[in-house]
């Protein structure tokens, strides 16, 4: 019982983290004081804590605040309820602290920040060594890196031809280089040859999740050519479905 109230405070407390570097780094780089992005006043913690609103000008949480902080605790309890052998408790709650802020930066901001890509090449680093070995981890690392830096080069190229061929500037890019770093933390996490399997499962989830969004844009009559969802979601849940169905074998 005491593990499990643990459990839901560690999940409590990694909501937070979540929620307040999320409003924080994108913007500032950096850690520092989180200020309310409608009148720029100093935010207490209760506002991430109790989901209050701004002291100054009443600026409400937003549902992205409210739905990290309920699936913090609701998360804690499944990896309590259900552990990943290859993590832990304690290994669980960091990587959904670094998964979760790498969902929601991308999905409000289209970045995957490099500060946040580094801490994610320790905590893989370190888990993956422990369980796969340092060879094979760091294998795994740059094999992740060097397939999605390949994919993103072709990308690019890929736009630039179209652009010529247009006559016109195309801002819209599939994968960027945050894509890139991320899936060398997920080689370095999953170990080789895991991280095959991790990025093989990204690719048909994003080319599947995307084809569904571009089939609801065309019939809302919102379609637009080159239309691109961010791509780190995917790469973190191909991540988490290897690391369940590897704990399962």
């Amino acid at each position: 019982m005491l593990t499990l109230i643990l459990a839901i405070i560690l999940g409590l407390i990694g909501s937070v983290l979540v929620n307040y570097l999320s409003d924080v780094l994108p913007f500032t780089r950096k850690l520092g004081w989180p200020l309310c992005h409608d009148c720029q006043a100093g935010l207490p913690f209760s506002f991430y804590l109790l989901n209050r609103p701004c002291d100054e000008c009443g600026a409400k949480p937003s549902i992205r605040h409210w739905v990290v902080i309920i699936l913090g605790p609701v998360l804690a309890v499944l990896m309590h309820q259900f552990p990943i052998s290859n993590l832990g408790l304690w290994g669980g709650i960091l990587w959904m602290v670094f998964f979760g802020l790498v969902v929601v930066i991308d999905l409000e901001h289209r970045l995957i920040l490099h500060p946040v890509s580094l801490v994610g090449a320790g905590l893989g680093l370190v888990f993956g060594s422990i369980n796969h070995g340092v060879f094979n981890t760091l294998l795994g690392g740059v094999s992740g890196f060097g397939a999605m830096l390949i994919l993103y080069l072709l990308g690019n190229q890929f736009i630039k031809f179209l652009s010529k061929t247009r006559g016109e500037e195309i801002d819209e890019v599939a994968l960027g280089f945050g894509d890139v770093n991320l899936a060398g933390v997920m080689g370095l996490l999953l170990g080789w040859p895991g991280v095959v399997g991790g990025l093989f499962l990204a690719i048909i989830l994003g080319g599947v999740v995307s084809g569904i969004f571009l089939i609801i844009q065309f019939i809302r009559k919102r379609y637009r050519a080159l239309q691109a969802l961010p791509y780190g979601p995917f790469l973190v849940l191909s991540t988490i479905i290897l690391l369940v169905l590897s704990d399962m074998n």
